[in-house]
């Protein structure tokens, strides 16, 4: 690996989770693209499940509850 590669690699490692994550999704869509109207759905969809949280309407999971131990 490059050096200003691994430089930038360990940036990245020290962004908080949202972050990443948003960098990641950044640098797929760089290599293909996404369909404006699939993130504009996306994105009401983000909104709405957010709405729902605030309002105390959605149940939160934790990866055990949802997928369970052994999984």
């Amino acid at each position: 690996m490059r050096e200003s590669r691994k430089a930038l690699l360990e940036k990245a490692r020290q962004l908080n989770s949202p972050d990443r994550f948003l960098l990641i999704e950044e640098l797929i869509q760089s290599f293909n693209g996404i369909d404006k109207e699939i993130e504009a759905v996306w994105a009401d969809e983000a909104e709405m499940r957010l709405k729902a949280y605030r309002e105390g309407k959605l149940k939160i999971m934790n990866y055990e509850e949802v997928f369970g131990e052994d999984f």
